[in-house]
């Protein structure tokens, strides 16, 4: 295994009207914010005039990676205190004004010709993490492996209980809108790199994707980078949580003798739902044919990426930040409790700290 394996992590997040916390467009001041930041990262569009993107630099530590993405948030979180709004690092909005803007782009142009009227529904805000693999072949078994653990990783970074101003029921609103597109959730277990790429000319040749970079499996190869991009995650509510899953789709990707599980579709797509709807509280299916709990995965999980955490020097770190979550609930659980505690008053306060520059 490599002693350093480069990471970055992409996170996107909303700007919210303060007192309603509504998406509000960022209008054309949003462009003096875009491009390289001082301290590291990059800031640019995102597919709703919304929206924000956050990517760190191609990175080897964790902490490097959180003082950027500390720097960055802090930045747009001055943006938006300067236009009554704030920065909302959650996968989908409180409320919805139901009238989003596309960004100028012939690209997202293409994706709102494909996706119609559902993108007045589409205000999604995920965290991708990308991992570099610098074979083909490997990036697909690294993609196996990921894909064998979706479900307990979008059940730890469910971070969108809220729709239309309520709770939906659900800990991930935003995989849920994100499972209406028509390449999306968990891949196939693909064979090797032929393999893939083929499937992904194909749905290109249809028109279900604009372009082949347009897929939305929840595990992907990047088409842009050496590197297996890891996208089911929500946008993370603070960058400790955001680091925990980076470290551990890190370890994943780069732990070669962990099995790939090949797990029928239907059985992976069932335990994600399930992550969606009860996040840490789930239970999922197993490829034996029995059943375990969403902590039971994160367990067995552990146990077997543990040498490439150590190896990394993320081990203490992760430990503690999965303490932290059985104690204080996933990003999804504290926005509930934020909101059933003091209402939108109290989700705002949430949400300020989440953008301010400190852990």
């Amino acid at each position: 295994m490599p002693h350093a394996v480069r990471f970055g992590i992409e996170e996107e997040y909303v700007l919210l009207d303060r007192d309603a916390l509504v998406p509000v467009s960022g209008g054309d001041d949003r462009y003096a914010m875009f491009g390289e930041v001082p301290n590291g990262g990059r800031i640019c569009a995102e597919y709703l005039s919304s929206q924000f993107e956050c990517a760190t630099t191609p990175l080897t530590s964790l902490q490097d990676a959180g003082e950027q993405l500390i720097g960055m948030r802090a930045l747009l979180g001055g943006f938006a205190a300067e236009r009554h709004a704030l920065l909302g690092a959650t996968g989908s909005p409180f409320a919805t004004a139901g009238r989003a803007q596309i960004s100028p782009s012939p690209h997202y142009d293409d994706v709102f010709e494909l996706l119609g009227q559902l993108t007045q529904e589409h205000e999604v805000n995920g965290m991708h993490v990308h991992v570099e693999v610098a074979d083909d072949e490997e990036r697909v078994r690294a993609l196996r492996r990921v894909r064998s653990r979706l479900p307990v990783l979008l059940a730890l970074s469910a971070n969108s209980p809220f729709v239309y101003g309520m709770h939906s029921g659900l800990e991930s609103w935003r995989s849920v809108l994100i499972r209406r597109l028509p390449v999306s959730w968990s891949p196939p277990a693909f064979a090797d790199a032929d393999d893939y790429h083929r499937a992904v000319q194909r749905l290109v040749d249809i028109g279900a994707l604009p372009v082949a970079s347009s897929a939305s499996w929840a595990v992907r190869l990047s088409e842009s980078y050496a590197t297996v991009e890891v996208r089911v995650a929500d946008v993370q509510l603070t960058v400790p949580d955001a680091l925990l899953l980076a470290a551990l789709m890190r370890g994943i990707v780069c732990t070669s003798d962990l099995t790939d599980e090949r797990q029928r579709e239907e059985e992976l797509d069932a335990s994600m739902w399930m992550a969606a709807r009860h996040g840490m509280d789930a239970r999922f299916l197993t490829v034996d044919g029995g059943l375990e709990t969403a902590w039971d995965a994160v367990g067995r999980m552990l146990s077997g990426i543990r040498p490439a955490l150590r190896e990394f020097g993320d081990e203490d770190f992760v430990d503690d930040q999965l303490a932290r979550i059985r104690r204080e609930g996933t990003g999804s659980r504290r926005q509930a409790a934020a909101h059933a505690a003091g209402g939108v008053d109290g989700l705002r306060a949430l949400y300020a700290a989440g953008a301010a520059p400190h852990r």
